[in-house]
């Protein structure tokens, strides 16, 4: 019986609670999206019962109901007209959804988005400062030569001018103007102003300013103040271009917005906040340098960083840096990295798998040049026991680390790529020694492999093939969910080539087709069928953490009306990576005078930050 949409959306509404309890709706491939203003009236049970839901969820601040392809659609359209809400993108939903999230998370991701953006400056300034060192050391009289004096200036600029880094970037993440944050950042270092390095036995002059009274001190080596005075600066902005003239707007507003905020930093913010930074600096010191705090953080690191939370290291990390040269907060992470590294690299050595053998492994090796999530995501959390393993390694590593006193010249940087940063090479080499190894001893010990779950009654595994493993061991799309191989052999192209206009949008999700060479679909992952088309040309498969993937053979064959198409499973069965999904005649797509490329694609890929797809991943 086909689905009615009308009653179908009518009765999603009435279990959320009403038009008014909607903030924002839209749709994906296979879900309809939704951000709700008071969860609290959302009745879930019935939701989950109504016709034509197949499952829901929450994520990253949205109730998503899982509908399927090519009938969310339809749903959507009468979601609409049920309650007289106008179209919206995935974007906006986001939006909306991130504005629902608590004041601290909303801080937190907007210090990350100001920071990420910056850290290759960073990093490449910190490995320099540290090569350069290195060669001053190593080769005597270097340090007299002007090479040196040219490598050093080079090396410190992202450092001596981070200000005005921070502020472009700022503003940029504020929705203001970036050269109007430049000026500002250029403002609170300018050359009038006594270096804040310098400040110590120097004559300091000040403004009179109404009834201020400003010390000219610059603020090198200061970050959160120059965020408050952007973030200020594009609250002015965006005020005035509201409220000014268009005829006068182009320079009164520009004008007043850097006079109002450059007098308020000044006289206002910059003083306090300055003040605010060095006790947080302060406190950070006192947590890096004492082994008890040191311990506590090395433990609880993976956390923040399962939790998207560990952007804010970079405000500390970064006042380390520009006010003593040397990041000390930086042993902590990587002793937390390379712990969940040696956690991870025991699961890929013990395992009898060899599907677990060969996500461990490559997951490992990130893990050490410090890139961890494939092996907290796709591993240790996966299994829990080496993700625990991967804490107590990291609370023992960040431990030694405090006594040592190690320090970098960069942040970003952990890991095996930390040597070219680190101030103690040999105490760094130890640190990673007890955190790697005492979590791989610990994982190793504790880690056994799941038993295998029986084969699920009416959709029994399937031998594959001899011509199978071509499909069935070369991955094609993969995120911090895991990997999504090839369903079938075949040449390899990015979604954006697909000669359809839907698939190559992305609008659907991003992905691969591939022209094949074979005529059977194998199923990509570990998964649950979560929709065989009506006209069979294709299937969805759920994978591990909600991965949603479409798997569409041949361009616009649904007009063939299901000739030449064979589905082996339905709709709910649970399908191991390997076994057969369907089967399709060639000839009869060629006959038709369509393209045979098969579409794969992760139709949920927004819900991921490091979506990587094609034929070498």
């Amino acid at each position: 019986m086909a689905l009615d949409y009308r009653k179908c959306a009518e009765e999603i509404v009435n279990n959320i609670g009403g038009r008014d309890n909607i903030a924002q709706a839209a749709h994906c491939a296979t879900r309809l999206r939704l951000v709700i203003k008071d969860n609290s009236k959302v009745n879930k049970a019935a939701l989950e019962n109504v016709d034509g839901v197949k499952g829901m969820f929450e994520n990253q601040g949205q109730l998503q109901l899982i509908i399927g392809t090519g009938t969310v659609n339809k749903v959507y359209d009468e979601f609409l007209s049920v309650t007289g809400m106008s179209a919206a993108t995935k974007d906006d939903v986001k939006a909306a959804a991130a504005a629902k999230a608590p004041v601290w998370r909303r801080l937190i991701k907007a210090l990350g988005d100001v920071f990420v953006p910056i850290l290759p400056a960073i990093v490449a300034s910190g490995l320099m400062m540290g090569l350069v060192e290195a060669l001053g050391k190593a080769i005597p009289g270097f340090a007299d030569t002007s090479w040196y004096g040219f490598l050093d200036m080079v090396s410190n600029t992202a450092f001596a001018y981070l200000p005005v880094i921070v502020a472009v970037s700022a503003a940029r993440v504020f929705g203001g103007n970036i050269f109007l944050g430049g000026v500002i950042g250029l403002c609170m270092i300018h050359s009038s102003l006594v270096n804040a390095w310098s400040v110590a036995g120097a004559e300091i002059e000040y403004w009179d300013l109404f009834f201020f009274h400003v010390r000219k001190v610059g603020y090198q080596g200061h970050v959160i103040p120059v965020i408050i005075a952007i973030f200020l600066m594009c609250q002015i902005e965006k005020w005035l271009h509201k409220h000014v003239p268009e005829m006068i707007d182009l320079f009164v507003t520009p004008l007043c917005t850097v006079l109002s905020t450059a007098f308020i930093t000044f006289t206002i913010l910059g003083p306090i906040f300055a003040q605010l930074e060095t006790w947080v600096l302060a406190g950070a010191r006192i947590i890096v340098h004492n082994p008890l705090g040191a311990m506590v953080m090395g433990a609880v690191y993976p956390v923040t960083v399962v939790m998207g939370l560990h952007h804010m290291y970079n405000v500390i990390e970064a006042g380390m840096l520009a006010e003593t040269g040397l990041n000390t907060w930086m042993p902590i992470a990587s002793a937390a990295n390379f712990a969940q590294f040696g956690a991870c690299l025991a699961v890929g050595i013990k395992t009898a798998s060899m599907k677990n053998k060969t996500v461990a492994i490559p997951s490992s090796m990130s893990a050490a040049l410090g890139i961890t999530e494939p092996a907290i995501f796709g591993v240790n959390m996966r299994f829990m026991k080496p993700f625990v393993a991967g804490m107590i390694g990291g609370a023992i590593g960040s431990v030694f680390g405090a006594i040592s006193g190690i320090g970098a010249t960069a942040y970003g940087v952990t890991g095996i790529p930390g040597y070219l940063t680190i101030d103690k090479p040999l105490q760094y080499t130890l640190l990673l020694l007890i955190s790697g190894g005492v979590a791989f001893a610990i994982a190793f010990t504790i880690y056994k492999d799941e038993e295998p779950a029986a084969a699920t009654a009416g959709a029994p595994a399937q031998a594959v093939p001899a011509s199978a493993p071509v499909a069935l061991d070369k991955a094609v799309i993969s995120c911090s969910a895991g990997k999504i191989d090839m369903p079938i052999g075949g040449k390899v192209i990015d979604y954006t080539e697909i000669k359809d206009q839907t698939f190559a949008s992305g609008a659907l999700g991003v992905g691969v087709g591939i022209e094949p060479d074979g005529d059977v679909i194998y199923a990509p992952v570990d998964g649950t069928i979560s929709m065989v088309a009506e006209s069979k040309h294709a299937v969805g498969v759920t994978g591990d953490k909600n991965m949603e993937i479409l798997i569409h053979v041949g361009i616009d064959t649904v007009a063939m009306n299901g000739e030449g198409f064979e589905p082996l499973v339905k709709e709910g069965d649970v399908v191991k990576k390997g076994q057969q999904l369907l089967k399709f005649d060639r000839k009869k797509i060629a006959a038709a005078g369509h393209p045979e490329t098969v579409v794969v694609l992760l139709t949920n890929s927004d819900d991921y930050d490091d979506v990587k797809f094609g034929e070498n991943i």
